[in-house]
């Protein structure tokens, strides 16, 4: 079948089978149909959508054009955790070791930056020497070994979908949900899982701000994961103002690093803690999330969770000393505050453009192939709510050079806005949607 009678159907609101999918999928990861070809079928799934069938069969299309990782033979519960993206969202960073320093074995693979948010594995090759390339084989032996590995999509894994994943957001197209969900489940499901927890972002910042979509992209994942034997369970977390204080790859870092010692801000240990409880109740070493949260908080504060993190580091080739002494990560060359210029309430601090601001001052890409500086970004003190007087501190800017610092300060007056008041943000966590429906989220007493 060629692709251009596949585009031109899907434009016009046809079906495409599943054989075909699978066909166009193999063709397209060894290089026989072009990108220009399936951007287009992408705009055209982009405004007509695709059915739940095609939805499936497309996830499998991915997840077969490549291999998967064996672990069935890991005595362990093997978890994994996904974020939709957001800014300021380092979770996964502290997360992985943090799971993994409780029991339960956490393949996580992760993605770069995409559109306005920022990516993990950037964050992580922030870290002098880390590699997140590592084959499966390689993978597969550091999991028997420790328990946890923080790797890329390898050309092993969903092939079809790492040529796709890049094109997607080349080409404006990133925000559909049938993609969003295939792309993701397709590597999620390579990973031999027995359980997947997500965090669907919503709000300003998000790539779907509406809350009802992102129940909708929940709900479609938690479906696929069902098909494959793999329960999933989402919580809806806000994504209306960054989340903890540092925005920008190395800054990341060191606040997991912090929060890995108990000392993170509040906002990123509630979703951390929230998501690390479903991932330990499905990963079968806690029956409550109460009991789960309890075990993470013992981990944090015998060391044990930052010594994971350590040995995570060392084990892909990073220097493990940066957990002892964040001042080893990249530093930037111009250091910044930024004040109120007036007495107010801060009404907004905007995710997007504060996202779209660290990629200006070269800490995020516009092509695929942009060098990322780890060192620039921002660490926003100020929270949606805060009282602030003229010339109080509210941000600090970290940039390569004066040309830096100016963007950042444009950036900055033009995210975070102060008013005589204002409305209260999202709800940090909102909902919790599993197999069985979808509730409003609460912490287990």
């Amino acid at each position: 079948m060629e692709a251009r009678t596949l585009i031109e159907r899907k434009r016009d609101g046809g079906r495409i089978t599943a054989a075909e999918w699978r066909s166009l999928m193999n063709q397209y990861a060894a290089g026989e149909v072009p990108d220009y070809q399936m951007a287009a079928l992408a705009m055209a799934i982009f405004f007509v959508g695709l059915d739940r069938d095609e939805i499936v069969a497309l996830t499998n299309a991915m997840l077969e054009s490549g291999s998967s990782l064996q672990l069935s033979h890991l005595t362990l519960g093997r978890v994994d955790k996904h974020s939709t993206g957001g800014v300021g969202d380092k979770v996964s960073l502290v997360l992985a070791p943090l799971v993994a320093a409780c029991g339960v074995a956490v393949p996580m693979m992760s993605g770069r930056g995409l559109g306005h948010t920022g990516g993990t594995l950037d964050k992580l090759e922030s870290i002098p020497g880390f590699r997140t390339d590592l084959p499966l084989a390689q993978a597969t032996k550091q999991l028997e070994a420790i328990g946890c590995a923080l790797i890329g999509q390898t050309r092993e894994i969903a092939p079809a979908d790492r040529k796709l994943y890049a094109l997607r957001d080349a080409t404006a197209t990133v925000e559909s949900i049938p993609l969003i969900a295939a792309s993701i489940m397709s590597k999620k499901l390579a990973e031999g899982l027995t359980g997947l927890v997500l965090d669907v972002k919503y709000g300003s910042g998000a790539f779907l701000p509406e809350l009802d979509r992102g129940l909708t992209l929940a709900r479609t994942m938690i479906d696929l994961g069902t098909d494959h034997g793999c329960p999933v369970v989402a919580l809806l977390t806000a994504m209306d103002r960054p989340l903890g204080r540092a925005c920008g790859n190395a800054l990341e870092v060191e606040e997991s690093i912090a929060a890995l010692r108990g000392e993170g801000p509040a906002d990123l240990m509630d979703v951390t803690y929230a998501l690390g409880a479903e991932m330990l109740v499905l990963g079968g070493v806690a029956a409550t999330r109460n009991e789960a949260r309890r075990r993470m908080e013992v981990a944090i504060s015998s060391g044990r969770a930052a010594r994971k993190f350590q040995a995570i580091i060392e084990a892909q080739g990073g220097n493990p000393a940066v957990v002892d002494d964040p001042g080893l990560l990249p530093q930037a060359a111009e250091v910044e505050l930024f004040v109120a210029a007036r007495d107010g309430v801060v009404a907004q601090v905007e995710p997007r453009a504060i996202g779209r601001g660290i990629t200006a001052m070269g800490g995020g890409r516009t092509k695929v192939e942009d060098t990322v500086d780890p060192a620039v970004g921002f660490v926003i003190t100020a929270r949606p709510g805060d009282v602030v007087r003229v010339g109080e501190p509210l941000a600090t800017i970290f940039a390569r050079d004066a040309a830096g610092v100016e963007a950042g300060r444009a950036t900055l007056r033009a995210s975070i806005r102060l008013a005589d008041d204002a409305d209260p943000p999202l709800p940090l966590i909102s909902h919790r949607v599993t197999a069985a429906g979808v509730e409003r989220y609460e912490a287990e007493e």
